[in-house]
């Protein structure tokens, strides 16, 4: 019997001695982004974020504020805070600061540093490189810094609409028009529209095909769907009567003139391309020049009506 209790009491010391220290296992979760030399990275690889505070006090400090600090309290504190960006430091700290033995993004190409922020954030942003900033060479960090940030909730380098700003002037000045969305003045962001991390749309909008999607979640009286839909909203989307940014027009309107818009769609020159239209499908119609009253005044439900095909309240 106490052959058997020592046997077994042997074999549990056995396995105690091959299983990894704790600190060991956390720290080899520890690599998003870790260099990968020709000898496997372990755990005594890693020094620690205490070690790099002795002589990055000040950047130590801004980054208890960070949201990437929260990952040190997931993995027992080993190695996440700065080692988990910026590689196993030993060698770095070994060759007394040796900017060598460190990953630093000073000297990092675009792509590179790109693909140390997506080893963790590709399930976020699985669309980054098709997306128009990647194809244009903006990347994370024209955008967002880790250790300079403004905006603690997603570091960003300068808060929306000002960031957007400093590469789309074009939009910028929409945006100062007499009739605009509510952007500079905080009510809505350049986000809530696009994603800037990219999406399949060419203007990387957070929509559909049509792009309605992306105006119908606030202007949602105009959504439908309708039992009369305007074959325009559906094919063209809101787009085709509205600058989507600003414009000098009310309504943020392309033309300055209502039934010069409906008009380059509702004219016998247009209708005559549609020899089969019927009335319910947006012809004949009649002749309305610019001088009369406006088509909205009697076609009042332009976006789709449930009560009439030729968009009567």
């Amino acid at each position: 019997m106490r052959r058997a209790v020592r046997c077994i009491l042997f074999g549990l010391l056995l396995l105690s001695l091959g299983r990894p220290a704790p600190a060991q296992q956390a720290s080899k979760q520890l690599k998003p982004g870790a260099s990968q030399s020709a000898t496997q990275v372990t755990a005594t690889d890693y020094v620690g974020s205490e070690t790099c505070t002795a002589c990055h006090e000040e950047v130590s400090k801004k980054f208890g504020f960070n949201p990437h600090a929260r990952l040190a309290l997931e993995h027992g504190s080993q190695g996440v805070t700065c080692e988990g960006c910026h590689g196993p430091g030993k060698a770095h700290v070994d060759g007394g600061g040796d900017v060598s033995k460190i990953r630093s993004f000073k000297t990092l190409s675009k792509k590179q540093s790109d693909e140390v922020c997506l080893s963790c954030h590709s399930g976020q942003h699985a669309n980054f490189e098709r997306s128009r900033h990647a194809k244009n060479g903006v990347g994370c960090l024209n955008c967002h810094s880790v250790h300079q940030a403004t905006s603690k909730a997603n570091l960003l380098t300068l808060d929306q609409p000002n960031l957007c700003y400093t590469c789309h002037k074009k939009e910028r000045a929409a945006f100062d028009q007499a009739f605009h969305h509510p952007v500079n003045n905080g009510q809505i962001k350049c986000s809530d529209c696009h994603d800037p991390h990219g999406t399949f749309q060419d203007t990387q909008l957070r929509s559909t095909a049509d792009q309605s999607a992306v105006c119908t979640k606030c202007h949602a009286d105009t959504a439908g769907p309708f039992a009369y839909e305007h074959p325009v909203v559906k094919t063209s989307g809101c787009m085709a009567c509205h600058s989507p940014h600003g414009s000098p027009n009310p309504r943020m309107l392309r033309v300055s003139n209502v039934n010069t818009l409906c008009l380059q769609c509702h004219s016998s020159v247009n209708l005559a391309k549609f020899p089969n239209a019927s009335s319910e499908q947006g012809g004949p119609v009649h002749n309305q020049s610019t001088q009369y009253v406006s088509c909205t005044t009697c076609h009042t439900q332009i976006h789709g009506s449930n009560t009439a095909y030729n968009f009567f309240r």
